[in-house]
């Protein structure tokens, strides 16, 4: 269990109700901030939730719904047979197949996005790693996996399980052809983690001859990067900067 998890579960100011709540809300202020990136125009992506008692069961936007406009009543609780639990709508299977194998292999994740976006679709076409070019591609150094599969449309359980597997212990996946996908102990450290990939996808695709940092190098700046919560640090700066009044989505 991560500390930020073990902080949720133990600290006694935050009772199952108030934790819950936080990563609803937090989750749907993800989607908002997907839509102030111009990503998932097309729908075409998803943030999880994992719910803090049912904890085989995560929140997900209802499918329909337009990233810039959701709310915590737009959210629907999945269960591990891709069930509705609790909320109205439809359930978006496509996030379904990704994120419960995921969130079932990984019980130290709250969260998981991913979402397809302009410079990380591309850098996944070209099947490489990323290599430690910029500060901010430091965050994945020896974090960070690639899943070299040709199955871009995700359509089961098992391909998802296979994603969990290469996924293993790490931050975040370059799914092949696919896009990124990141994960976190929290919705705001997967969310905000998700943002600092697709802008390293950005540098790898615009450096001509990079040339990489050492390896003692990069594990220096990733330690000193990381130590606070790097995607919560993103996340609240996202907020900042996109949605003044967070409280706007619980209505």
């Amino acid at each position: 269990m991560s500390e930020a998890t073990k902080d949720e579960a133990t600290k006694p100011q935050f009772t199952i109700e108030q934790i819950r709540a936080r990563r609803k809300r937090d989750c749907a202020l993800g989607y908002r901030l997907l839509a102030a990136q111009k990503w998932g125009d097309l729908g075409d992506g998803h943030i999880s939730a994992r719910d803090p008692v049912r904890t085989d069961c995560f929140w997900m936007l209802r499918y329909g719904v337009s990233y810039h406009a959701a709310m915590v009543s737009d959210l629907v609780l999945v269960g591990p047979d891709g069930e509705l639990v609790e909320g109205e709508g439809f359930v978006n299977i496509a996030g379904y197949y990704i994120h419960q194998p995921i969130l079932e292999a990984r019980p130290d994740l709250v969260s998981a996005v991913h979402v397809h976006t302009g410079w990380g679709t591309p850098f996944s076409a070209e099947a490489r790693p990323i290599e430690p070019i910029s500060q901010e591609s430091c965050i994945f150094f020896e974090d960070h996996a690639l899943w070299d599969d040709e199955e871009v449309q995700v359509q089961s359980v098992i391909a998802g399980r296979r994603i969990a597997a290469a996924l293993g212990q790490n931050r975040a996946i370059i799914l092949r052809n696919h896009g990124l996908l990141t994960g976190g102990d929290s919705v705001a450290e997967a969310v905000g983690s998700f943002v600092h990939m697709e802008r390293v996808a950005e540098v790898h695709m615009k450096a001509n001859n990079p040339k990489p940092i050492s390896a003692e190098a990069a594990r220096f700046a990733k330690e000193d990067l990381v130590k606070f919560g790097v995607g919560r640090v993103a996340f609240a700066s996202l907020l900042t900067r996109h949605i003044p009044n967070p409280e706007i989505v619980n209505g």
